[in-house]
């Protein structure tokens, strides 16, 4: 037994020092054979990369915000078919808050959002389109949003309006640069308010949208400068998961009713929950690996049948040195692995320059789209490789294995 095993071992080695030779003598035939491999094995690991760093991009975002947070709005999330229905709808108002705000059981947090873009200024440096955020003093624990340095708004400061703000670490480094922006006073389209707060850097959602370049105002102090008929978006933190249904059937009699919804009608506002988010983003992510899946499988086949068909070109030149190792006592499973090991050898070396190529492109794509490139992904591209090669192989090691040695030896 022990023998045997010491035999197999010899002929790979032995195969594999034949098929390292056979490739430093045919240096450009093979680079262009494992040209389709190289080019499935960039795609495969691109594509694993940039699902993978996209969804731990969106889970740590998501995070962030918990599940336990309800968010009623005007619109549902990702039903488009009704969105010309929902067009028509009542914004959602104070009043609903307030409703909320006096008659839940099951709410411990509730806190409005109001949004508009403007200009802010501090001395001589100007930052435009600044994301600014009416709220209340829970906004930053509902949103998972930490303060770094200063503190959050007090309830008075929310109630009586008080021209206080919180920025972003972005907004912060464009227009304080290096100062210290607490105490200092800023302009926000065109209104003076304290800073008292800077978010901790937060960086982008999906590498898209950045999350630093927003603030945020007492939601009684945006109102009075930035129009009180706007409509706004109320979040609402549960006690438990475990009272998710009650929670949204408490919610809805409380809207319904503090909108005047008839019994008959149907409701005109939306409960959404984080939920609807994460699974219509697993079936993009669906989708997009399956395109990804067949684009890989296309190259590989492609770089398959070009590595089969160079070794049926390799079987054929190498016709009589088979012939001359048959008759001093080769056997038909010697030479089998021979030509499976040169072509495996031929695929692994296309998906070790294919993963070559792609680490410096995923830090090129990162630049753009946030990208991570776990060693799993290396492993599954080398092993998609070495499969590939085996496959493309097999026809021709056959064929090369059961040649007649004295056919073999009077080959020209």
């Amino acid at each position: 037994m022990q023998a045997k095993f010491i035999n197999f071992l010899f002929e790979i080695r032995e195969g594999l020092a034949i098929s390292f030779g056979a490739i430093r003598a045919n240096k450009m035939r093979s680079t262009l054979t494992t040209l389709g491999v190289i080019i499935g094995i960039v795609s495969v690991t691109l594509m694993g990369t940039a699902i993978e760093g996209i969804s731990r991009a969106f889970n740590e975002n998501i995070s962030r915000i918990g599940t336990d947070v309800l968010y009623i709005q005007k619109h549902a999330w990702f039903d488009n078919d009704a969105w010309w229905k929902m067009r028509n709808r009542k914004d959602i108002a104070m009043k609903e808050f307030y409703a909320i705000e006096r008659n839940s059981t099951y709410a411990t947090l509730i806190c409005p959002t109001v949004f508009t873009a403007k200009n802010v200024k501090f001395q001589n440096n100007t930052a435009q389109n600044i994301f600014v955020i009416g709220s209340n003093e829970f906004y930053p624990e509902i949103s998972g949003t930490e303060i770094q340095y200063g503190r959050d708004f007090t309830s008075d400061e929310v109630l009586g309006g008080r021209p206080v703000t919180i920025i972003g670490f972005e907004v912060a480094d464009k227009i304080f640069h290096n100062q210290n922006p607490l105490g200092q006073l800023m302009s926000i389209g065109g209104f003076t308010f304290r800073v008292v707060g800077v978010f901790k850097e937060q960086g982008k959602f999906l590498g898209l949208a950045s999350l630093d370049n927003r603030l945020l105002v007492p939601i009684q102090s945006f109102f009075p400068r930035w129009g009180s008929k706007r409509g706004i978006n109320i979040s609402v933190k549960m006690k438990s998961m475990e009272n998710l249904e009650e929670t949204k059937e408490e919610l809805r009699g409380i809207l319904r009713k503090s909108r005047n919804v008839p019994p008959t009608k149907e409701d005109d506002f939306a409960i959404n929950q984080q939920d609807l988010f994460i699974k219509a983003f697993s079936s993009v992510g669906f989708v997009v690996g399956g395109i990804g899946l067949f684009i890989t499988a296309l190259s590989l086949f492609v770089g398959a049948i070009g590595i089969m068909n160079i070794m049926f070109v390799s079987v054929k030149e190498r016709t009589r040195e088979i012939g001359i190792r048959k008759s001093i006592g080769a056997k038909r499973r010697t030479i089998l692995f021979q030509f499976l090991i040169e072509s495996a050898t031929l695929s692994l070396l296309g998906g070790l320059i294919g993963i070559a190529i792609s680490f410096p492109l995923s830090l090129l794509i990162n630049q753009f789209l946030p990208t991570s490139m776990p060693i799993s992904i290396v492993i599954v591209a080398i092993i998609l490789s070495i499969i590939v090669g085996i496959i493309s192989g097999i026809i021709p090691a056959l064929r090369a294995s059961r040649l007649d040695p004295v056919e073999a030896l009077r080959y020209e």
